[in-house]
Formats: C-alpha cells, structure tokens, sequence
C-alpha cells in the first residue's frame, strides 16, 4: 500500500498513465522513470487535445513543472 507520492508512481511504473499538462494537453503512455522534481520519461506516448489524438511523440521526458496530474489509464 502506498504511503507517499514517490510510491504512488513507483507502482505506476511499467504501467499505462495519463500525463495532463498546463497547457490542457494530454500524454499517455508507458511511465519508465521518475525523480524527486516529478520529471517523468514516458514511452509509446500519445497527445490528445480535447480527446482527440493530435500525435504519436514515441518517447519523451516531460518536466515535472509542467504537470497537473498522473492517472492510471
């Protein structure tokens, strides 16, 4: 069970997410790593702007200022 943040993403790893950002778009792939700052690398992504795919990104590092919210997907 998760007892923290940090722990939350650790299980999430090697898993599906979706990444929403400040400027209202969304990336969703595979989460691969993460640090302390919420820097995250994705892999196999997607972004959707108002749910509609725009464009296959492969694979990316997003910094962690940029992020709203992490969800499973």
């Amino acid at each position: 069970m998760e007892s923290r943040p940090l722990d939350a993403l650790n299980f999430a790893r090697g898993k599906k997410v979706i990444v929403e950002l400040k400027n209202n778009k969304q990336l969703i792939g595979t989460l691969r790593a993460f640090d302390i700052h919420i820097n995250v690398v994705i892999e196999d992504v997607e972004e959707r702007v108002e749910g509609e795919v725009k464009r296959k990104l492969g694979t990316c590092f997003v910094r962690g200022d940029t992020i709203i919210m992490i969800s499973p997907a």
